[in-house]
């Protein structure tokens, strides 16, 4: 053997043991890659569990510090309806909703307690609502004591002090904290995931070229070629027939998410059709009551009480909620609840009502709040404004002013009213209290030629279909 076949041998071993080396070194290479990017999907995975999570807590202590302004509402409004009327009725209402606000605290400082920060700020707001409440749980006993005149310049003194609103700041300002928090949290994710996509798609892509690269070192061997042909034909059957089965199901899910949201849509409605039904059954049974009473102090009474809880239901039975279920608009639900009172209230014969409203979308919460103002309004200019059976016109309007805030008015072409407007009875403390937790304040005015104009600025209603809808 010649020291030329000799060397030619030893060259191609060499070769040989290099391709070897370098395929084997490619393979290698690959799978790194392939668990870079699958280490990488899983970091990914994980921040986003994370952000989903955070996403839940800031939502469960935004629940929570509203439900807290609710019962200190309700809790302002049974203590002032028991200072107004007397009646033991509206101590219990009171008594649960100073219970509950107790509940909602504890849960709210449960939902923080894991941040320093807003633990201090929830012990500060504990401390704030137990000096309201002491001064209500005051009040009550002044009315029970009969010392109804103390209890009166007790509440007078706290009229600045706009309890619930200023609570509502301060809550509001600690839901703005935690939603600042998240942001912060979101953004770090966010460039997280971005660098982490970018991973991933370096490392697949290195693990494709290096797949090429070997498969292009392979393509001498026709066997293993066609071989590769026909893994590669039955690997695209596999894809394309579980592309299919994908396709099907995710547009299965479409439909049963469709489905849901009107399922969803429909126990909404019914719902809000049934508590107006079970109001409107309320009323029919103070209307009974009516007639079955001779005092004529206790009809009044009776009478004012059927037409609010009437005008409740009507709110409820008329909304009807938009798409995202959340928010609906002012033009439809208030039609409806001006054909509700002209087609119910006997004085209403000889009276028209006008009804001008823009589409202003409302939140559903407080959908039936303005349903309740309107029906107040126009039940009380339906009722003071044309005495004896005298026609005339009752103009109900909710557009936005100069400064494109909301505006609610209700005017009237009757009689008018003596001495100060505002100063009426249980239904102008109603109308103020509504109007407040929409941010408004009632004006009354004397119309030239007579008659009553009573209207109100609800900056409040777009603040909340504005969250509701973020």
């Amino acid at each position: 053997m010649s020291l030329m076949s000799i060397a030619s041998g030893l060259a191609s071993r060499v070769q040989d043991t290099q391709r070897r080396f370098g395929r084997r070194l490619a393979v290698l290479v690959s799978l790194t890659l392939v668990v870079l990017a699958a280490g990488a999907a899983l970091v990914l995975v994980q921040g986003i569990d994370r952000q989903i999570g955070d996403v839940l807590h800031t939502y469960e202590v935004r629940n929570h510090a509203h439900e807290l302004t609710i019962s200190l509402s309700e809790a302002e409004s049974s203590e002032r309806s028991y200072l107004l009327t007397s009646d033991k009725r509206y101590l219990e209402p009171y008594r649960r909703a100073v219970a509950s606000i107790d509940t909602r605290l504890l849960s709210l400082a449960a939902a923080t307690r894991d941040d320093s920060e807003q633990s201090a700020t929830v012990s500060a707001i504990a401390s704030e609502i137990a000096g309201k409440t002491a001064k209500m749980a005051r009040t009550i006993e002044l009315v029970d004591a009969n010392r109804v005149s103390e209890a009166l310049m007790l509440i007078q003194s706290r009229t600045g002090e706009r309890a619930v609103d200023s609570l509502r700041i301060t809550l509001e300002q600690f839901i703005g904290e935690e939603n600042g928090k998240l942001l912060d949290r979101n953004r770090q994710i966010n460039q997280s995931r971005r660098w982490l996509v970018g991973a991933i798609i370096v490392a697949l892509a290195g693990a494709v070229l290096l797949a090429y690269m070997l498969l292009s070192r392979t393509q001498r061997q026709f066997s293993a070629l066609a071989r590769s042909r026909q893994l590669l034909a039955t690997e695209n059957e596999v894809l394309e027939a579980h592309v299919a089965e994908r396709t099907q199901a995710l547009e299965e899910a479409r439909e049963h998410a469709e489905r849901e949201r009107q399922r969803v849509e429909a126990l909404l409605q019914d719902a809000n059709h049934r508590i107006g039904n079970s109001l409107a059954t309320v009323s029919s049974l103070l209307g009974l009551q009516l007639l079955r009473t001779k005092s004529d102090e206790v009809r009044v009474a009776l009478e004012a009480a059927r037409s609010r809880v009437h005008a409740v239901a009507s709110a409820h039975r008329r909304l009807r909620l938009g798409d995202d279920l959340e928010t609906a608009s002012a033009d439809e639900f208030l039609d409806a609840v001006l054909e509700d009172i002209a087609s119910t209230a006997s004085e209403a014969d000889n009276i028209e009502l006008v009804g001008q409203f823009d589409p202003i979308v409302v939140g559903a919460r407080d959908a039936t709040t303005v349903g309740i103002l309107v029906g107040e309004l126009v039940t009380n200019a339906i009722k003071h404004a044309f005495p004896a059976g005298r026609g005339g016109t009752v103009t109900v309007a909710l557009k936005r002013d100069d400064t494109g805030v909301p505006r609610l008015s209700v005017a009237d072409n009757g009689v008018g009213i003596a001495g100060d407007p505002g100063e009426g009875g249980l239904g102008s403390v109603i109308v103020r209290q509504l109007a407040n937790q929409l941010g408004g304040e009632p004006r009354y005015e004397r119309r030239d030629g007579g008659g009553l104009s009573v209207s109100l600025s609800l900056p409040g209603i777009e603040d909340v279909a504005s969250s509701d809808a973020g």
